[in-house]
């Protein structure tokens, strides 16, 4: 009797994100994916961060959310490693990790029942050592597409067969079965191959490939049919990846559910302009432009006369202080505050860009972000900054074909306010818009029914669960082995 009621109970997954919102919000987004629609039992587990919009996340998630969040003790601020996603991301998030697992081995012991699978993020994989420790099945997400997947998997092949830096070359990079990479699309830990950020990407790639059970991407099997073939069936990948890459996308926040607080100002906002009216401008929670940036931006946002919603942060080279009015040229705000709004904390983005007054987004690139604008078909500028949002960009624009974007990548030179104000009026443009709609709504459609009950990524979500049931029957059978011995 107790054989079937372990059988038929709901498993147990630990998902433990890294420190910040871009790692924080997409684990609870699979949570609430796996208790909601796959009917798991799921616990958060999350390592203290200063962030105070982290804070407020958890908060309201407490209020919302089907799963347990669990903050585990802060960490010895003697540590010092910084988890800005601007920064050495590959070097300190790991480290962070690292110095957490004694917090995260007496969180799970006091957890019951004890979870059959950990799942952690791209910069999680110290972490996966203590799930050994509790006979877990061990599983790696990653945030993005498979593509940007690829080159970090594949990295370590191509640290041994390109000489010089990456960015010296003239061709692109050949990753088997894939899409190349041209050498200035690649990730920043590639810029430089004698930084120690190098050094900690090429083994997060190792890690992953080799101690996990798994690799979860927020992608589907129609969106990127190509890649995902590539990486499961040709013989070089067989050499290089060990454990399966699972599609589960699209995982995304639903606008209109992101806060159980008082409707935003914003939102009332949008309501009163015209439909497709607004540009919404976000780049990110670490997306931060040079002073001579912004300064051209708003130069452009006012000579293209469209409506806009900026979420802008002060420059990371200002020094004129943290208002960000001293960066903006004199009379935009009293010029524009009949069409724009400026915003300098934090925005209600799914609501917002579910909104139907919100007609384009100028965006960083994070697939997070991408997803939310394309499911609801709202047409793109790329802006990539850091990370991978590089490849993404390329992807957004050249295969999915529901972005535009400058003509030189903004890492590399300041994007003029005339080229500005032409991208905003193209984006704002009812037949390239509507363009750019229509194809978004096919990508969104594939993604629904990939969802759906008999779709790819619901059959790829029901085979981890019966994976997950077979595992805690076996940790019951290894707790009663153990015991006995």
């Amino acid at each position: 009797m107790a054989e079937e009621t372990t059988s038929t109970s709901k498993p147990h997954a630990l998902l433990v994100p890294s420190p910040g919102l871009g790692h924080l919000i997409p684990i609870m987004e699979l949570a609430d994916c796996l208790v909601t629609d796959h009917n798991f039992q799921a616990t958060v587990l999350v390592v203290s961060s200063n962030i105070r919009a982290q804070s407020q996340v958890i908060q309201s998630a407490r209020t919302q959310k089907p799963f347990e969040i669990i903050e585990l003790p802060p960490l010895e601020a003697s540590s010092g490693h910084d988890a800005n996603p601007a920064g050495a991301v590959f070097t300190n998030l790991p480290a962070i990790m690292l110095d957490a697992r004694d917090a995260l081995r007496s969180a799970i012991s006091a957890l019951e029942p004890k979870p059959a699978a950990m799942i952690v993020d791209l910069f999680g994989t110290p972490a996966l050592t203590v799930a050994d420790e509790f006979h877990m099945l061990k599983y790696v997400k990653v945030v993005s597409t498979a593509w940007p997947l690829t080159l970090l998997l594949y990295a370590p092949v191509l640290d041994k067969k390109v000489e010089g830096e990456y960015l010296d070359r003239t061709e692109p990079l050949q990753i088997p079965g894939c899409k190349p990479v041209r050498p200035e699309d690649v990730v920043k830990p590639m810029i430089n191959r004698k930084s120690r950020e190098y050094e900690c990407f090429l083994r997060a790639g190792v890690e992953m490939a080799t101690m996990s059970d798994g690799i979860f991407a927020n992608t589907w099997e129609e969106l990127e049919p190509v890649t995902l073939k590539a990486m499961r069936e040709d013989p070089e990948w067989k050499q290089v990846l060990k454990v399966p890459v699972y599609a589960i996308g699209p995982m995304v926040r639903v606008g209109g559910q992101e806060s159980a607080g008082p409707r935003s100002e914003l939102l009332g906002w949008l309501d009163v302009q015209p439909k497709n009216s607004v540009l919404y401008i976000a780049l990110g929670s670490g997306g931060v432009l040079s002073a001579e940036q912004i300064t051209e931006m708003a130069w452009g946002l006012e000579f293209s006369a469209q409506r806009f919603i900026w979420v802008v942060h002060p420059p990371r080279d200002g020094d004129k202080g943290n208002d960000i009015s001293d960066y903006l040229h004199e009379g935009f705000v009293a010029r524009t505050q009949d069409k724009g709004v400026v915003v300098t904390t934090w925005a209600p983005q799914s609501e917002i860009l579910a909104h139907p007054s919100v007609g384009g987004f100028l965006s960083h690139c994070g697939w997070s972000s991408a997803l939310e604008s394309i499911l609801n078909l709202k047409p793109m500028i790329a802006w990539p900054l850091f990370a991978e949002q590089k490849m993404l960009g390329t992807q957004q624009v050249e295969e999915l074909k529901v972005s535009i974007r400058p003509k030189v990548l903004p890492t590399k030179a300041i994007v003029r306010r005339e080229e500005v104000e032409e991208l905003v009026r193209k984006i704002m443009d009812q037949e390239a818009g509507d363009a750019m709609r229509a194809r978004a709504n096919e990508i969104k459609e594939s993604g629904e029914a990939a969802l759906r009950e008999g779709g790819s990524t619901f059959k790829t979500m029901s085979e981890l669960a019966k994976l997950c049931k077979i595992n805690t029957q076996r940790q019951s059978q290894k707790v009663s082995f153990e015991s006995l011995a």
